[in-house]
């Protein structure tokens, strides 16, 4: 598997911050050997959102809590922030087995549904307003959890991240360690059209007719990990998943060099689809934890 080097420099910005959550000791649902970490917020609300914030390769629960603002803001707003942790060897979490590409397939992606299952039954989380956000491996898992698990999740917020499925690898396992890893997918080589990548998120879960889970995606341009064009691709899938065709979009929001494309109806805060392509950034997208918690309607 290839790690490159802006993997480590995230970890290192991650060790910088103060450990703001306890590892959750009594949580053994598995079905894979995640820990699970926790921030429960103070004045929860009743019932309280949830968000799971992934890290990513060769990061840690503790470290990307760390390195994020979801624990401090948790108090701040009443939420319950969960914080998977892979224990795998490069510390990336499984996109690339069948098992946790599809719902209730016995990968990563089913033990963090359980993680939710546990604040939802334990913590009184509110099962209605569950949402997820990851970086890199973590955005991958996002991805994965959206597709996998849209009866769950009600949004997630993508930062350098690939389509669902684009990582898998035949014959992949959800034990194995490491994780299985696509060189093609990373180097932005897995080109699709976008009902070709619709139909590959609607067969990670047959019969699912619901309400689709909202995405809002980040990506650089200069990403060397996840190659930019990664970031086309996630926006191709979703469109055809939610049937949306044409984007608006804004030049220098939010931020000067920054692009924001926005799907279908509503605004940045409430459209079923939102991406912003940051000209010259790489593989580290400084993460927006404000504007997640307004996509999310926590905020």
């Amino acid at each position: 598997m290839q790690i490159k080097a802006t993997l480590a420099g995230l970890a290192a910005v991650a060790a910088l911050g103060e450990c703001q959550v306890t590892r959750v000791n009594d949580f053994n649902a598995g079905p894979t050997k995640l820990q699970m970490y926790m921030k429960v917020g103070k004045n929860l609300k009743t019932p309280a959102p949830i968000v799971v914030a992934i890290h990513h390769c060769q990061g840690s629960a503790t470290g990307y809590s760390g390195a994020t603002k979801y624990p401090s803001l948790a108090d701040q707003y009443g939420f319950i922030a969960i914080y998977p942790n892979s224990k795998s060897g490069g510390g990336c979490f499984d996109v690339a087995s069948t098992a946790s590409l599809t719902h209730d397939g016995g990968g990563d992606s089913q033990t963090i549904a359980n993680m939710v299952k546990y604040a939802v039954e334990k913590h009184g989380g509110d099962p209605s307003r569950v949402f997820a956000v990851g970086t890199s491996s973590g955005a991958m898992m996002t991805n994965v959890l959206m597709g996998a698990y849209p009866d769950v999740f009600k949004a997630g917020s993508v930062y350098s991240g690939v389509p669902d499925g684009c990582f898998f690898v035949q014959g992949a396992t959800a034990t194995q360690d490491p994780p299985g890893w696509a060189n093609a997918c990373a180097n932005g080589q897995n080109v699709k059209t976008g009902q070709q990548w619709g139909d590959m998120v609607r067969s990670y879960y047959p019969g699912y007719n619901g309400t689709r889970p909202r995405l809002q995606i980040f990506h650089g341009t200069s990403d060397n990990t996840l190659r930019y064009p990664n970031y086309a691709e996630q926006l191709k899938q979703w469109s055809n998943v939610f049937g949306l065709t044409a984007a608006k979009n804004t030049t220098n929001t939010p931020r000067s060099g920054w692009t924001q494309s926005i799907y279908g109806e509503g605004t940045a805060t409430t459209a079923q689809l939102v991406g912003y392509s940051a000209s010259g950034v790489g593989h580290s997208v400084p993460q927006q934890e404000a504007m997640d918690l307004a996509f999310f309607g926590i905020a």
